[in-house]
């Protein structure tokens, strides 16, 4: 966002005026401040280059494409401030960039300025470049296939080595005979790789300075993997796969080289020689059909590859593959100058000792991180005994672990390494003192809260994961393992313990969620234990338990999980679908959709109904009522659930109660089975956008319940929406609409902004949401204790439920603006709050603590309401959902005129909201405590809001749904 600020005047300096232009970029000021700062003088003329080459290609590149896709008058803004600029610019500097912005600074230069801002040329460019395009060859030359290829020079549309970037992805590293095996593969994007012929790759040593590169012995192998998890559509990388040796003599004698000229130049100052650590960092050199590219050799695979063994190749010297904190990777050759040989923890104080071998000093210091320390130095036999002591209070204080050095007078710093020594784990009250290694061996010394380590991990045919380990915090008072994905989904199971002993059992494709069981959703879950102080205690794997630890995947009912070690000893469970080869990657989709798909269209239809409720994610709303109400009927069709990410099972006839019938399928979301379901079922009901792939036959009907009646404003009322030209969201929901043959809406009120918002001029029913019949049905006390009981709600309290929506402009914060102790406070025992965050926000942190409840992912918002007392809200449609309970509304507008602005909103909720409007939390609680003069004070309010908004809520909407579409 701009800020307005008036950026200082970069510096001389050619570091110094790279961020302050970076800085620009990133803090969104206007394009001519960073115009100002990439043209200010006072760089000579190599620098100048490096400048230009540098911005055009990064910060102020990305700029210029954005301005390009914003339309006329951003395009002729930005032309008028470029232009000057780019005549000035290095002609090699500009034959270098990447081909898209190769393209983009000659129309600048060569076209008129007013036919560029008016027309798309420029704009097809950046959109054709934003996808993966098509390579051509012509001779022995490789050009991209960009727009505008037949009125503009051939040599702007080669690709060069700004284009030719090896995309690489290492798999495994380890020790053979002695020998380093890397393998992993390698590919140029967009060049397939068929086979062995013309197709070679060399991986490349290159160590500092004057020393000869190490090429390794390589040989291109049959890596089939690499297609399936490739971008590009249509190219085939099979044969991109390699393996590459090295002999560590090759290191050893280049090494022994370097030590021999920098012990020299120390000799010549009258300083003893140092033996010193010599870094290699790995580039891959492919020839592929006449093409060559040279790049970092980067990407390990998650897990063990991140932690590759050492190997000793003589006392004290080390060959260790490390990774960089980019992911590149790096090969070193290091001496052990310094090895940790004891540590004993006496009160308040830590004490170690240190032996430097071959050099005998008896002066230095220690450095812990960056605290430098006095250390005792004591010469003996073959070296110098060190011994440092470090206050316990002052480790306690610090927050991150910090790496040992010691600094002997004269001499280089030198890194202390485990070597031989135990690691070390000491209680000092609630907190521990570890000193442990690193992945490369090397000594780091930290304090926190007592960790547990996992010593083993067994997995059981139903994919349950067994877990043993210590974890000695005082007490040994029960604990939660929590399972915590990005998304903030999290899951707890029960910790066993005894002594400093733990174990605990994960059923990752059974946990527990209110009262069912479901599969750990695809992704990355991270493990922690869930402490008294709401503070995460995260899980460590046992060092010495490394190399035993079972990492393989395991396949349990068409989904993998595995627990690996990521980060060196960081465990983590990684869950996903598992998809037969064909489906997989962008290769797979596009055989879908291209052939498979319209394959299928052209096939008869079958008398079957698909239901897909939130792309799958769901089993609830109105798709759920319909699929229900069908089965009370008899109905005996083919009735076909998507499933995502085996995020539920829909239940049959036998489940709900209505005797034997016929099962529904389940096809999992993205698979052929999917493809095939929509292209041949008479009917699909939905209640969001179907895939982009999809279209409507003429002879199916697609029913369109939507999710909500609309609150913030939806579809072609956005701003973006209206943008010259059409965003592609635009073309997509057009393409959807058409194919649309009946628009469900809740209320009169709702049908003109539906077809508005949607551009839909097709039939609308307005028949009511048949999600909301339970909430009049006649039975709904019953089916409320039934709910109660799945929440764990004590019985006669009163329930408050907060369902915010969320906040596209601030989806990352997952603070609640609800006080939540306050709130238990104020409210008391009699209360009990129910928290359901939206799902495209960022989950909150909620304590079970008997007051208040997680419901974000319980899964039908509908039950919910069903035993809510009181409903807090702000934007979100479940307000004209909740006004057929009649109970009480309080509106949590904290940011009205903000979200007013940024997203805008269909209702003046200051007139015709059903209950007060508050902006503070201290309000609102208030308002809960008084709930009961609020509802006598809205009451006509209310009834108004409910006659205009839900009028046809009244336990017949699913009935009316069903009859009219399936008769």
């Amino acid at each position: 966002m701009a800020t307005g600020a008036t950026p200082e005047r970069p510096s001389g300096d050619l570091g110094d005026r790279l961020r302050a232009v970076h800085d620009l970029c990133d803090r969104g000021e206007p394009l001519d401040a960073v115009m100002a700062a990439v043209r200010a003088t006072g760089l000579p003329a190599a620098g100048r280059r490096e400048l230009d080459a540098d911005v055009l290609a990064g910060p102020l590149g990305a700029r210029i494409d954005t301005a390009i896709r914003r339309g006329p008058a951003r395009r002729r803004e930005m032309i008028a401030l470029l232009a000057p600029y780019l005549s000035g610019v290095d002609p090699g500097v500009k034959r270098d960039l990447p081909v898209a912005r190769r393209l983009v600074v000659h129309l600048i230069e060569t076209r008129d300025r007013e036919e560029l801002a008016e027309g798309d040329a420029l704009a097809k460019v950046v959109a054709a470049a934003a996808e993966p395009y098509r390579r051509v060859r012509k001779g022995l030359r490789w050009y991209a296939d960009l727009p505008l290829r037949g009125e503009l020079p051939d040599e702007l549309y080669r690709l060069r080595q700004a284009d030719l970037v090896p995309i690489t992805q290492i798999d495994d590293i380890s020790w053979t005979d002695g020998r380093l095996r890397v393998t992993g593969h390698a590919y140029l994007a967009g060049l397939s790789v068929r086979g062995r012929r013309f197709n070679r790759a060399t991986v490349v040593l290159r160590g500092p300075r004057w020393q000869p590169p190490v090429r390794l012995r390589t040989k291109r192998v049959f890596r089939p993997e690499a297609t399936y998890g490739a971008q590009e559509l249509g190219c085939n990388y099979d044969w991109s796969g390699f393996t590459a040796e090295l002999r560590p003599f090759a290191l050893r004698w280049r090494s022994w080289l370097r030590n021999a000229a920098r012990g020299g130049r120390r000799l010549l100052r009258r300083r003893p020689a140092v033996r010193d650590t010599t870094t290699w960092r790995a580039e891959i050199v492919i020839w592929s059909r006449g093409a060559r590219a040279v790049g970092a050799l980067r990407g390990p695979a998650a897990g063990r590859t991140e932690r590759p063994a050492g190997l000793e190749v003589r006392p004290r010297w080390w060959v260790r593959p490390v990774w960089t904190s980019d992911r590149a990777l790096q090969v070193v050759l290091q001496p052990t100058r310094a090895e940790l040989t004891g540590v004993r923890h006496d009160g308040d104080d830590v004490v170690l000792t240190a032996f430097m071998p071959g050099r005998q000093v008896n002066k230095g210091h220690a450095r812990l991180g960056g605290h430098r320390m006095s250390a005792d130095f004591v010469p003996v036999s073959g070296g110098t005994e060190i011994t440092l002591t470090l206050s316990t209070q002052s480790l306690l204080e610090e927050k991150d672990g910090r790496r040992l050095w010691v600094e002997p007078k004269g001499d280089p710093a030198a890194t202390v390494m485990l070597g031989g020594a135990d690691e070390f784990r000491s209680l000092a009250g609630d907190r521990e003192i570890t000193v442990l290694a690193d992945r490369r061996d090397r000594v780091v010394i930290s304090a926190h809260r007592v960790r547990p380590v996992i010593t083993s991990v067994t997995w059981a045919g139903d994919a349950a994961m067994a877990i043993e380990g210590h974890y000695p915090e005082p007490g040994g008072e029960p604990r939660e393992l929590v399972l915590r994905h990005r998304t903030g989904l999290s899951y707890r199971v029960p910790m066993g313990r005894s002594g400093d002993r733990f174990t605990a059992r994960v059923p990752a494709a059974a946990m527990p969620r209110f009262g069912e069981a479901v599969p750990l959703a695809a992704g990355t879950w991270h493990l922690s234990v869930a402490h008294p102080s709401r503070e995460p205690v995260p899980f460590r794997v046992d060092h010495g338990a490394l190399a035993a630890l079972d990492e393989s995947p395991h396949v349990h009912d068409g989904r993998r999980y595995q627990l690996i070690s990521t980060r060196f000893d960081v465990p983590v469970v990684v869950a996903a679908e598992e998809k037969p080869d064909d489906e997989k990657g962008m290769a797979g989709v596009y055989a879908l959709e291209r052939h498979f798909y319209p394959a299928q269209r052209r096939e008869p239809l079958t008398e079957a109904t698909v239901y897909v409720a939130y792309e799958g994610r769901q089993y609830e709303g109105n798709v759920r009522a319909v699929y229900e109400e069908r089965l009370r009927r008899g109905d005996e069709g083919e009735h076909i659930w998507v499933v995502k990410d085996g995020a539920f099972v829909p239940p049959g006839p036998g489940e709900l109660g209505l005797g034997r019938g016929r099962r529904p399928s389940v096809v999992r979301a993205g698979s052929r089975e999917h493809y095939a379901a929509l292209a041949r079922s008479r009917f699909v009901v939905t209640n969001s956008f179907l895939p982009p792939w999809f279209r409507a036959r003429d002879d199916q009907t697609v029913v369109q319940t939507w999710h909500g009646t609309p609150v913030k404003r939806i579809g072609n009322d956005l701003p973006h929406m209206s943008r010259d030209p059409r965003p592609p969201v635009w073309h997509r929901q057009a393409a959807e609409v058409r194919g649309w043959d009946l628009l469900l809406s809740q209320s009169p009120w709702a049908t003109p902004v539906l077809r508005k918002a949607f551009g839909y001029q097709g039939e609308v029913l307005e028949g009511g949401y048949p999600r909301n019949d339970v909430l009049t049905t006649p039975d709904r006390a019953e089916l409320a204790a039934n709910v109660r009981r799945r929440l764990g709600l004590a019985d006669g309290s009163k329930v408050v439920l907060y369902a915010p929506t969320y906040r596209e402009y601030d989806r990352k914060n997952a603070n609640l603006r609800l006080n939540l102790v306050q709130a238990r406070t104020i409210l008391g025992a009699e209360h009990e709050l129910l928290v359901r965050a939206h799902s495209m926000q960022a989950a909150p942190v909620v304590p079970d603590d008997g007051f208040t409840h997680d419901v974000t992912t319980y899964p039908d918002i509908t039950e919910l309401l069903l035993v809510t007392d009181v409903l807090i809200t702000d934007y979100s449609s479940v307000m004209f959902d909740f006004a057929a309970t009649g109970r009480p509304m309080i509106f949590f507008a904290y940011d009205l005129d903000k979200f007013r602005a940024k997203r805008g909103i269909y209702l003046d909720l200051g007139e015709q909201a059903p209950g007060p409007v508050l902006t503070t939390s201290a309000q609102v609680i208030q308002a809960v405590k008084g709930i009961d003069g609020i509802a006598a004070e809205y009451a006509d309010r209310y009834e108004a809001f409910r006659r205009t908004y839900a009028p046809r809520d009244d336990g017949k909407a699913t009935r009316r749904l069903v009859d009219h579409v399936f008769g």
